[in-house]
């Protein structure tokens, strides 16, 4: 068996770089890519649903009469939209939370 010579030594060295750097690099950006491309998007659904849930209930509270005067009684309906904020929050979390733990399984 011929012993390789240091010039092919440093040939196999470099050949071992380049890849280790393809898979470390390029691979995992291919990934974050793929990530990227659906959870932008979903991103932007779930906040646009989450604006137009408190712009609801915030006018259907608004239109109620019992609401609509007073001194606190103006101020229920943005109540009304912070709680309705929270419960979606809440349902999103759980969701995620879900998600999470079947991934890692």
């Amino acid at each position: 068996m011929a012993s390789e010579t240091p010039i092919d030594q440093a040939k196999d060295l470099q050949q071992m770089l380049v890849t280790y750097a393809k898979q470390e690099t390029v691979e995992p950006l291919k990934t974050l890519g793929r990530y990227l491309q659906f959870g932008v998007p979903g991103a932007i659904c779930i906040f646009l649903s989450a604006m137009f849930l408190a712009i609801g209930v915030l006018r259907f509270f608004q239109g109620v009469e019992r609401f609509s005067g007073g001194s606190f009684g103006s101020l229920a309906p943005y109540g009304f939209s912070v709680v309705a904020l929270l419960v979606l929050m809440g349902i999103v979390g759980y969701l995620m939370s879900r998600a999470g733990k079947r991934v890692k399984s």
